[in-house]
Formats: C-alpha cells, sequence, structure tokens
C-alpha cells in the first residue's frame, strides 16, 4: 500500500487546521474592528479629529525547497544517510557494510507561518514551523517532523520552540543538517517567562521532562528490567543574554532537572534511586567586520537529551560493597566545544569553517563499545547567485571513539547543496 499520499494529506490537513481557524479569527477580528470604528466616526468628526491608523493582524509564510547530495567516503547508520553524527558512526568494523555511498535527499526542506495580532495585552505572535527530516520512528525516511508550534503575549511564551538552555546563534553557516554535535540544540515543550526582552534578555522555563539510560553489561538482568524511570518535576532552564554591542553578546544559560528509579519488583534489593541532572553553558557571537566567531562551552551530568548528538543520560554504576543496592544509576558527566568561523567574502560569497567535540565520562557497567567521544569539523564556499537562491560545496568529518574497547571510526563527506527560499507577507500596516 502507498502511504506518500496519506502522508502528503495529513500535512495539507494539518495546514487547514492551523489555518483556517486563524483566518475566521481575523475576518471576525476585522468585522468587529469595523464596526467599532464605524460608531465612533461621527464622533471623532465633530470633534475635528482623524480617526487612529488601523493596525491590522499580519502573516508571514515563509520556507524553502533544499536538495542535499555527495559522496560518503566511510560508513554510517543508513537512517541518517545525509548528514554527520558521530553517535550514528560504526561501534565496531563494517558495522554498515562496505564503504563508499552516493547520497542525495530533500529532508532539510521547511515550511512556515508566522501571524501577529493585536490585542488588548500587546501583540499576540503564533509560530508553526515543519520540515521532512524525518527522526524517530520515523528516522530515515522524508515526512513529516514538528519544529515549532509556540505562542507568545507579552512577557508569556508557551508551546515548543528553542530550550533557553541552548543558544541557535551558535549554529554556524553551514550546508549540513545535524550540525555540531558538542552544541545544546534542543527544540522542547515549556512554559516560559520573559521578564527582560531585546537584545539584552533573560528567559526562565519549565520544560518538558525526558531521558534515557543505559544499562549496559547487566541489562539482561531481571532486577533491572523491573526498574524504571520517572520524571515528577518539570525541567527548570533559565538563559540572559548580555547584547546590543557591535563587538556582539555573550550569554550563560542553565539548567536542573530531577529524575527518580522506582525498583518494581519486590525481592531482597532495593534499586529506588533520586538522580539530578544539571549543567551550564556559556555561549557568545563576536563580531569582526562582517565575519562572525560563534563559541559555546558547556558542562553538566545528565544532560545529553539537550545535546545535538549524545546517546544517553544516566549510566548504571557498580555501587560495591552494598548488599541492598549493588547497583545505581549515574548522570553521566560531558563537556562540549563550538568554534566556528562564518567569513562573508562578498554579497555574493560565503564560508564556514570550525571544530565541536562532546566528551561523555561514561559509568563503570558501560559495555566496552559504547559511546565516549564524538568530534565533527568542516569547511565550505557557498554562493549566492540571486535573491533566495544560495548553492555550494562543503567537506564534512566525523569522529567517534568507543569507551574501553580502544576502536574508533570516522567519516569523511563531500556534500552539494541547491537551496531555493520563498517568502510572502499578508496583512499589517
Amino acid at each position: 500500500m502507498n502511504l506518500q499520499p496519506l502522508k502528503f494529506g495529513t500535512l495539507i490537513a494539518l495546514l487547514l487546521l492551523f489555518m483556517v481557524p486563524t483566518v475566521h479569527a481575523q475576518s471576525v477580528y476585522m468585522a468587529e474592528l469595523n464596526a467599532a470604528m464605524s460608531s465612533s466616526s461621527n464622533d471623532s468628526a465633530d470633534e475635528g479629529t482623524a480617526p487612529a491608523e488601523e493596525v491590522k493582524p499580519k502573516f508571514d509564510i515563509y520556507g524553502f525547497a533544499m536538495l542535499d547530495t555527495g559522496y560518503q567516503g566511510k560508513q554510517n547508520d543508513p537512517n541518517w544517510f545525509d548528514v554527520i553524527r558521530p553517535t550514528k558512526l560504526p561501534a565496531f568494523k563494517d558495522q554498515f557494510g562496505e564503504d563508499g555511498r552516493w547520497f542525495a535527499g530533500v529532508r532539510q526542506s521547511r515550511f512556515g507561518v508566522k501571524s501577529y495580532f493585536p490585542t488588548d495585552l500587546g501583540e499576540l505572535k503564533t509560530t508553526f514551523e515543519f520540515e521532512l527530516f524525518g527522526t524517530g520512528v520515523d528516522q530515515g525516511q522524508t515526512t513529516f517532523r514538528l519544529r515549532h508550534a509556540y505562542g507568545e503575549l507579552g512577557q508569556f511564551g508557551a508551546g515548543q520552540t528553542w530550550s533557553p538552555f541552548m543558544d541557535i546563534d551558535v549554529f554556524p553557516n553551514s550546508i549540513e543538517y545535524w550540525g555540531p554535535s558538542g552544541m545544546v540544540f534542543f527544540r522542547n515543550v515549556q512554559v516560559r517567562w520573559m521578564p527582560i526582552q531585546g537584545e539584552s534578555r533573560l528567559t526562565i522555563a519549565a520544560e518538558r521532562p525526558g531521558a534515557s539510560a543505559d544499562a549496559g553489561v547487566i541489562a539482561d538482568r531481571i532486577e533491572i528490567q523491573n526498574v524504571k524511570a520517572r520524571f515528577p518535576l518539570p525541567d527548570i532552564s533559565a538563559e540572559y543574554r548580555y547584547g546590543g554591542h557591535d563587538w556582539g553578546y555573550v550569554e550563560i544559560a542553565g539548567i536542573y532537572r530531577k529524575m527518580k528509579i522506582d525498583d518494581l519488583l519486590n525481592d531482597q534489593f532495593d534499586l529506588n534511586q533520586d538522580i539530578n541532572g544539571w549543567g551550564i553553558n556559556l555561549s557568545s557571537n563576536l563580531k569582526f567586520g562582517d565575519s562572525t566567531v560563534r563559541l559555546q562551552y558547556v558542562y553538566g551530568k545528565g544532560i545529553e537529551n539537550y545535546m545535538n548528538d549524545a546517546p544517553v543520560d544516566v549510566g548504571a554504576k557498580a555501587n560495591l560493597g552494598n548488599a541492598i543496592s549493588p547497583v545505581e544509576g549515574e548522570a553521566l558527566p560531558l563537556h562540549g566545544v563550538v568554534a566556528f568561523l562564518d567569513l562573508t567574502w562578498s554579497e555574493r560569497w560565503t564560508s564556514s569553517v570550525g571544530y565541536s567535540l562532546i566528551d561523555i565520562e561514561n559509568s563503570d557497567l558501560q559495555a566496552a563499545d559504547a559511546f565516549h567521544r564524538g568530534e565533527y569539523a568542516l569547511a565550505n564556499l557557498l554562493y549566492y547567485p540571486t535573491k533566495n537562491v544560495m548553492m555550494g560545496g562543503e567537506f564534512q568529518w566525523g569522529h567517534r571513539e568507543n569507551f574501553a574497547d580502544g576502536f574508533t571510526s570516522d567519516d569523511y563527506r563531500i556534500q552539494f547543496s541547491f537551496k531555493y527560499n520563498f517568502s510572502v507577507s499578508l496583512g499589517g500596516q
């Protein structure tokens, strides 16, 4: 059975569900506004004053179609054929077959709608945006993936958008989709408060919790199989950016999370446990003429799912000398580095070059081939022949190191991309 028409129909239905109520709300709003303006026009004329200028709702429709194609010199998990992810490189020799593959896809292609509505409490802003890069149960597919479903009014916002713990401005001007392995990168469901807004800003959020664990070499034990994770509280994150300067900005962000392990097996062991996770993220953009240096350093424990490319947050650890709780979960420490230089040669030519690293301190019961360290680097040359069109080539490198067996693997790619943007604004003044 061909499911592609169903998927396409689902996308259209989602867009209609989002836009039709919004357009209807706009029509009702405009009718009420026009009636109010008409009823007060005589009074305004009698007083000799002109009516106030009408503030209209506005829609921005935007996106791009993008082709990525190129040659992979080595190998990786085929579900991630068009990206560089060190966690998806082989954990042992020829895990994914022989080296050398040509790849092509349009999964970066994107569509979004933003709206701006005047209200008695200020401007209501919303964003609905998706792309075609399948992940999770859809990994490897070209299919719907939600990026943003978010609304904001005044100092408060809610929905799915960038976590305050991350700094999206650290992402380089590259054509490789996934991005630096050592970067904090997570779009999460959240409620946020923004008491300071603008080029300098302060944001505090309660985010949807979630984490993964690795039981390692004892994963098949029945005692471990009856242990379940639970998240009693939201993750609490915050950021402060000091910006608005010719030289750029600096930013500090932090996160705290609480995880519980519940032992559901009634036996002689007690594996119940509370685990705390936390992290500090420092980032900056530094301007040098038309060029930008993008920097980030993060350190934390049990925050792997907020990272761009990391496997698990908690690892199994031996608790020697304790007959009641012989095993416990450990929030795995990590540090991540991002350092990129974006160069503007002219209005038609740009380049980006840089390096990223993630290093995880594994727990002692993880398997010898567990992921330990990932490195990522690239260099490109991009050409903009006219407005809304970009094309270019990029050399990419990824590297993986295992925990304890000494195995390493690399990936080398040459990628060429063609990107065609579109945008239109409706309404507004």
